[in-house]
């Protein structure tokens, strides 16, 4: 690997900025960045210096890569989001729109031919597909697989913990994938999650997957995770209540103190 180590103007004085070159393997060419503080201290990521630095530079049009202020950057997106405020304004609608990537395939079923005449003779040929659904993409939540949310810092949230009991089923059978399968199981469907209920989809899933349920082995759901879930809900809401009544406190003492200041001013 090739290292470049330059100051950096942008940041206050003593910031260097550092680009491995790496030189070898599939990645050969692409390059990494890194920024080193005063102290030494080494941040990976434009939220790791938001964080760092505070209030004490403004980072909104600071651009990671090349270590310089892009203000066209800031300005477009001032003009993006002035002009979204103002499609609000007249009524306007957000972009609301949750629809997962499933790939919608077509039917290869034959499609019912009615024969309208006055012949009593006649018949009506149906088709027992007609009112099924549409066939969909197998394993469609392959597709979901590295996307991670983040808060306004950019900052990766930590995913959730899924229980023991649910076990993956079909190929890449990460937890992550898993959690995006039930998520979208519960976004779209009102009906019951019950997870493959038929032994042969494990042995099999590309033939035997039911599609309406997440790609997971059957579950069943206890009065006692019931009472689990109830008992973490409760314990989110006192720890919730305890942060607002302290961050309360610490406003009306700060408060208090602003006050005895301006009178012995």
């Amino acid at each position: 690997m090739e290292r470049k180590r330059t100051d950096c103007p942008a940041l206050p004085p003593g910031w260097k900025k550092e680009e491995v070159i790496r030189k070898s393997g599939l990645s050969a060419g692409k390059s990494d960045v890194y920024y080193y503080s005063p102290s030494g201290k080494k941040f990976r990521s434009k939220p790791q210096l938001s964080r760092y630095l505070g209030n004490k530079v403004d980072l909104g049009c600071f651009d990671f890569r090349t270590g310089k202020m892009m203000p066209g950057k800031m300005q477009k997106n001032k003009q993006r989001l002035r002009n979204d405020q103002l499609n609000l304004a007249k009524g306007g609608k957000p972009d609301l729109n949750t629809a997962l990537p499933i790939r919608q395939t077509a039917s290869i079923f034959k499609q019912p031919v009615t024969k309208v005449t006055s012949h009593p003779g006649n018949k009506v040929k149906t088709d027992l597909q007609r009112g099924a659904e549409q066939p969909r993409q197998l394993f469609w939540e392959r597709r979901l697989k590295g996307l991670r949310s983040s808060d306004v810092t950019e900052e990766v949230l930590r995913s959730m913990d899924l229980p023991k009991g649910l076990q993956s089923v079909g190929p890449d059978s990460s937890e992550d994938t898993l959690l995006s399968a039930i998520a979208s199981a519960l976004h779209m469907s009102s009906a019951p999650i019950t997870g493959q209920t038929s032994v042969a989809a494990e042995k099999n899933p590309a033939i035997w997957l039911n599609t309406s349920q997440p790609l997971c082995k059957a579950f069943t759901v206890t009065d006692e995770h019931i009472r689990e879930q109830e008992m973490k809900v409760y314990q989110a809401r006192r720890s919730l209540e305890e942060a607002l009544m302290a961050d309360g406190l610490a406003r009306a003492a700060e408060n208090t103190r602003e006050l005895l200041e301006g009178k012995t001013a």
